[in-house]
């Protein structure tokens, strides 16, 4: 079992950046593929980026390619996102996620693929 525990979250303006961290428990971080969802008010969790276990593998919603980078420090058993060029609508509480993963390789997009959750870091982005 891993808790997860999420933090960087602020207000910024548009066109700022921010990282989140995600700290976990445990000493079998490694063996875990990680993922950020967020949620805005009203809204689904949507999917925003994953990491294999062993990072060699990432993957990203369309929506913030080429603006988040997610990484992983497993020694420092923490996943990172780090997100450039912040927009209002990226505007929601952030969760980091894991899971045990079939494969090195294997990142995963949807919720129901995640055993474990973190509690959220809220994200405001201003125009």
């Amino acid at each position: 079992q891993v808790q997860l525990v999420e933090s960087g979250g602020g207000l910024v303006q548009a066109g700022g950046s921010l990282r989140l961290s995600c700290a976990a428990s445990g000493r079998t971080f490694s063996s875990y593929a990680m993922g950020w969802f967020r949620q805005a008010p009203g809204k689904e969790r949507e999917f925003v980026a994953a990491i294999s276990r062993s990072g060699g593998t990432t993957t990203y919603a369309d929506s913030v390619k080429g603006r988040f980078t997610i990484s992983r420090d497993n020694a420092r058993v923490t996943v990172y996102l780090q997100m450039n060029n912040l927009k209002p609508e990226d505007t929601a509480l952030y969760y980091c996620a894991a899971n045990t993963p079939l494969r090195n390789t294997d990142v995963y997009y949807n919720t129901d693929h995640y055993n474990y959750w973190g509690q959220g870091t809220q994200v405001t982005v201003s125009s």
